[in-house]
């Protein structure tokens, strides 16, 4: 499953996805951008920018396998980031996203300091709780990481919850769900995975993918 673009179309789609990580309100304004940064081979995969230099810039990875130079290359880009593009925002903090804590790398010298650090929150999916009782934003964190066995019933209680709950774009939040399962189960056709999730003829005609 190529995590990367599902979590790139998630925190796009719906950027209050990381203030819900982060337990905070949404603030408006907020985009969210892929940057390269001039000069390297540096690229930070999720920056989300304030609306004016009076905020907080986020710098947030996805990081589903074990790199032991991880934490090395991130505080490289953030600093490099901070050094580019310093008149835009007046603070900093950092959001990483396991699948678990098995997938953080051992040893963080010489960071230690900047790890155990209030700049740094650190998210581990399996930890998050239940789908019930998760937003919907976390919910479709999670589902990305469920075994095969797990995702059609899972999908399939988000699905109703965007039916049922009052949630801003509930269009985006099924297409998302559609595409992880698509991801997740390749064998399947697009209308396979749509009724697999419950969706009625006349949903299923609403539908993109239809």
């Amino acid at each position: 499953m190529r995590r990367d673009s599902l979590f790139y179309q998630l925190f796009a789609q719906l950027p209050q996805t990381l203030f819900d990580l982060l337990g905070r309100d949404t603030p408006q304004g907020y985009r969210f951008e892929s940057v390269e940064l001039k000069q390297t081979a540096f690229r930070i995969d999720g920056v989300f920018v304030p609306p004016d230099p009076s905020g907080i810039v986020y710098f947030c990875e996805v990081q589903f396998q074990r790199d032991n130079t991880f934490y090395e290359r991130f505080f490289a880009e953030i600093f490099l980031y901070l050094r580019l593009y310093r008149q835009t925002f007046s603070d900093w903090q950092a959001v990483v996203i396991y699948p678990h804590r098995q997938a953080e790398q051992e040893c963080f010298e010489p960071y230690q300091l900047l790890v155990n650090s209030d700049r740094l929150h650190r998210v581990y999916l399996n930890e998050l709780g239940s789908l019930e009782a998760l937003p919907l934003s976390l919910a479709l964190m999670q589902l990305t990481v469920l075994p095969e066995v797990e995702m059609p019933t899972a999908a399939r209680l988000l699905a109703e919850r965007t039916r049922t709950e009052a949630v801003p774009r509930p269009e985006v939040i099924m297409e998302l769900i559609t595409t992880i399962v698509l991801y997740k189960f390749t064998e399947l056709s697009r209308e396979e995975v749509l009724r697999m999730l419950g969706f009625t003829t006349e949903e299923l005609k609403r539908t993109r993918f239809y």
